[in-house]
């Protein structure tokens, strides 16, 4: 016995659960994706990484602005599902949709719930300096993120992970989930776990404050700002003169220093925080390409006794 469902999902995190959807040989009746945007410096009109894979197996692909819209709720119920698997889909689906599928809806989400509920969960895990995260597929409800969670597999955080890195872990070993997931829900042998209200947290979009470095905080916490947000959209910092060159950094390591927060206090880019200091790796110039920091100082001077901000 194969599901018939409808999928839901925009970036390469949701094409690769699309995949071993697919694989395991469920019926996908439709796939709900974000509308083609003009993107890059000729604004050429793109397709989603979702909308790609899906034409590529042959899937019917809708791209409805709002899916509150009662022409496409209406589409949706005429589908006639066993139930709707979504993955960073990009839109909030009202009550009406999540009732539609006989099983209802299932979402899977990229920290272990109820920590990290939202838009950024692997973003905000690396930031807050935390050593495990993981995947889970839970039952959608109108709810941020509240739903009983029905599938979970853990994943460590190494301090050398990035927010790229780990996406890419977290992508493969949440798309992995869907097979057992549905597996289980043919025979009806899941167990929904309801999430505890006890150590909630959200993980808030990314914004512009986020990303400028405070060189105020210790250096660990300097260090986990500019893992969780490398390789995009980047911390970065400011080298001082008549006209300031911003430099994005991708990769820091803690290590001994004192001094004023954010001072050079060598010639090959160790920071001082406001406790520690960090050496800077992997940095990128405005406008230029990624370096490591030897090549980086060869090129561009940043003497030590310099504050940069």
């Amino acid at each position: 016995m194969t599901l018939r469902l409808a999928f839901m999902g925009t970036p390469d995190f949701a094409a690769a659960s699309l995949a071993e959807i697919v694989g395991a040989g469920h019926e996908v009746a439709a796939v709900y994706t974000q509308p083609p945007r003009r993107r890059g410096r000729g604004q050429a009109e793109m397709k989603t990484p979702v909308h790609q894979l899906a034409e590529q197996f042959g899937l019917p692909v809708f791209t409805p602005e709002k899916f509150r819209d009662e022409a496409v709720l209406e589409a949706f119920e005429a589908l006639d599902l066993d139930a709707a698997c979504v993955v960073a889909y990009g839109q909030i689906l009202p009550l009406r949709a999540l009732e539609a599928p006989e099983l209802g809806c299932l979402n899977l989400h990229a920290s272990l719930l109820p920590r990290w509920r939202g838009a950024a969960p692997i973003q905000r895990a690396i930031m807050a300096g935390d050593e495990v995260t993981g995947v889970q597929i839970m039952q959608m409800e109108e709810g941020l993120d509240t739903g009983p969670v029905l599938m979970s597999e853990i994943v460590p955080i190494a301090e050398t992970d990035t927010a790229g890195s780990l996406h890419d872990r977290l992508m493969t070993t949440g798309a992995l989930l869907w097979p057992r997931t549905l597996a289980a829900l043919e025979r009806g042998s899941l167990t929904a776990q309801p999430q505890s209200e006890d150590g909630v947290t959200y993980a808030k979009k990314i914004t512009a404050d986020d990303r400028r470095i405070d060189w105020t905080k210790p250096a660990g916490e300097v260090a986990d700002q500019i893992r969780g947000l490398s390789p995009f959209p980047g911390a970065y910092f400011e080298i001082p003169g008549d006209k300031p060159v911003r430099v994005k950094v991708h990769f820091a390591v803690p290590e001994r220093g004192d001094g004023e927060p954010g001072e050079a206090l060598d010639d090959e880019l160790l920071i001082a925080c406001g406790r520690g200091a960090v050496r800077l790796t992997r940095v990128q110039r405005e406008g230029k390409g990624v370096v490591d920091g030897a090549e980086f100082v060869r090129g561009n001077a940043l003497a030590a006794g310099t504050v940069v901000t």
